[in-house]
């Protein structure tokens, strides 16, 4: 148990480390160059699933068993977070476009979850 929260824990820091790190990449790019909305709806989408999916690698990996679980945890968590900042910061529930980016963010995890677990060899 203890070593499958160790990894949720993992999973949690690349994931907010990726996002951190594509958030500054995009706010340089809209300030410095002609990139414009549609385009960024797009590219933050694909961040998002990217993140994500490295996100339950790594919690996966680290956690050594139960990728799937591990996975899904590693995306309720990242989605708990965000909905509680947008929530109680902004006064705003989730969309149904949002509530659909989620849940694949969430499949994302899952899958990189299941994935990390099995490129762990056994010892």
């Amino acid at each position: 148990m203890r070593q499958q929260f160790i990894g949720l824990m993992y999973g949690w820091i690349v994931i907010f480390g990726l996002i951190l790190c594509a958030s500054t990449v995009l706010a340089l790019l809209l300030r410095f160059t002609t990139f414009n909305d549609p385009t960024l709806s797009w590219v933050t989408l694909s961040v998002g699933f990217i993140a994500l999916f490295f996100g339950g690698l790594i919690a996966g990996m680290k956690g050594k068993s139960k990728g799937w679980m591990i996975g899904m945890f590693t995306g309720l968590g990242f989605t708990v977070l965000t909905f509680l900042v947008q929530y109680l910061g902004y006064k705003h529930g989730f969309s149904i476009e949002q509530t659909l980016h989620h849940t694949g963010y969430i499949l994302a995890a899952l899958i990189g979850g299941v994935i990390g677990v099995n490129t762990v060899a056994p010892k």
